[in-house]
């Protein structure tokens, strides 16, 4: 019987110039991370493009001794490959938001609105516009925070555990993030509701 290799014992071998180590641990954890950039992306062309980066960035670290191994290689290449998405989603700027047919996440599909009139679609077009465009002005912590929640759909847990903070700083960092909206939106005499 094959005895199994550990990611640690594979990541050593790789850096001793064993390169079939790293299509070992490519091939137990792709099924993993590629998920969890689709899940995140919603488009199977760019969640393989964002994969690949992904691999390269880790190749690339693993050879500039940037990586300490402290037995959660997964857990690296998981934050690796979020920020990437981050990244992605950051250079658009646009955060999409369209129906779920096209596999998009909108704050605003729900049934109840679907047969609404065009005055109240495009009230909640221009919300939702408003909403991305104070989020753009927050500090970067709570902006990568509201990205992760509102946008991401990720819990504070897996917000903590990608930023590497406690759940209770990743919660405190939103509740500025919600409370320094509000500031600009009375600065700006913003109103988010449907009237």
């Amino acid at each position: 019987m094959k005895r199994y290799v550990s990611d640690q014992e594979l990541v050593h071998e790789f850096m001793q110039g064993n390169h079939r180590a790293m299509d070992t641990l490519l091939e137990r954890h792709k099924r993993k991370i590629y998920g969890y950039i689709k899940h995140l992306v919603k488009d199977a062309t760019l969640a393989e493009d964002l994969f690949q980066d992904t691999f390269v960035k880790v190749i690339r670290s693993l050879r500039q001794g940037s990586y300490h191994d402290d037995g959660k290689f997964i857990a690296w290449v998981m934050r690796i490959a979020h920020n990437l998405v981050i990244d992605h989603f950051r250079r658009e700027k646009n955060y999409k938001e369209v129906s779920n047919e096209q596999g998009e996440y909108d704050l605003f599909n729900n049934m109840k609105y679907s047969q609404e009139t065009v005055d109240i679609t495009w009230a909640r077009e221009q919300i939702s516009k408003d909403v991305k465009q104070l989020i753009q002005q927050l500090p970067e912590e709570q902006k990568n925070i509201v990205i992760m929640r509102l946008y991401l759909d990720m819990s504070f847990k897996e917000i903590a555990e990608h930023t590497e903070v406690s759940i209770n700083t990743a919660l405190g960092r939103m509740r500025y993030a919600i409370i320094n909206m509000r500031k600009m939106m009375e600065e700006k005499q913003m109103s988010l509701t449907l009237q």
